[in-house]
């Protein structure tokens, strides 16, 4: 029997109940690189099948969110799960600091231009999260506004959901120390350097400042429609085989299918074609 993965453990629940501190950052459930590899492997192909069904049905669209501390693996896990996808079908977009245009509107105003349209998926890497982790951490808005985006978020994925569009969420779960590994590598390593930002060491000193924002975002904002996963990222092999499985099991629950032909086959024998 193949191996597999339980991923119901990294589900937030939607009670209020989760708790940061008792995240894991690293495991493996026991299983082996080259297994976990299968696993992505299989599902990587899978992956490409459902794509191709959603892009030809048209009826339905998945936004897939990933956040993390930095240096948690936003990146490199985006690349590797989502890579070999057709870039017909799949979007990337990454939101830094909001330009002045952005600042003059709602914090979702630039966000929702981003929303996949039906036959999409869309990748957020980084997201309207921002505005209730860096914007409560650096006190960026005023406190009972940020207090009042969780719900704002809720209906708002809500309403996505509402018009076809499928809401999966990731936090890149790391630790402090693993951070300051992968910091210091993009510093030894030249072909890294390019990476590293000296702000984010300053954003380093506001850790806890941090957990506890992602802890409370998470809290608020895990629900049926729209659940957060908070994935063990250390063991990159692992982290990269869980992500692949949730992908594939939402999309398989979404069931797209080819849409039937707008003509009659009969009437168009393979040998008739000249």
């Amino acid at each position: 029997m193949a191996a597999a993965i339980d991923y119901s453990r990294y589900r937030v629940p939607g009670d209020g109940s989760f708790r940061i501190a008792e995240a894991a950052t690293d495991d493996d459930q026991g299983l082996t690189e080259d297994a976990a590899d299968d696993i992505k492997d299989r599902n990587e192909d899978r992956l490409d099948d459902l794509q191709e069904r959603l892009f030809a049905e048209r009826r339905q669209s998945l936004l897939v969110v990933f956040q993390a501390m930095d240096a948690g693996g936003k990146d490199s896990t985006i690349r590797k799960v989502l890579g070999d996808l057709n870039p017909q079908g799949c979007r990337v977009y990454g939101f830094k600091a909001p330009t002045t245009e952005e600042r003059e509107h709602d914090f979702l105003w630039r966000i929702h231009a981003h929303t996949p349209r039906r036959g999409i998926i869309s990748v957020f890497n980084r997201s309207h999260y921002e505005d209730v982790l860096i914007a409560r951490v650096k006190q960026l808005a005023p406190e009972e506004l940020i207090e009042k985006r969780y719900d704002h978020i809720n209906h708002f994925e809500a309403l996505l959901t509402d018009h076809g569009t499928r809401v999966v969420k990731f936090l890149l779960n790391i630790s402090k120390e693993y951070q300051l590994e992968r910091l210091r590598r993009r510093l030894r390593r030249s072909d890294k350097h390019w990476k590293f930002n000296p702000q984010d060491l300053a954003e380093r000193k506001r850790w806890d400042a941090y957990m506890e924002a992602f802890e409370v975002a998470l809290q608020r904002c895990s629900t049926p429609h729209a659940p957060w996963y908070v994935i063990p990222a250390e063991t990159r092999w692992f982290r990269d085989a869980v992500v692949s499985q949730i992908l594939v099991d939402t999309l398989e629950a979404m069931n797209p299918q080819f849409p039937p032909p707008a003509f009659d086959p009969a009437d168009y024998p393979p040998e008739s074609i000249r």
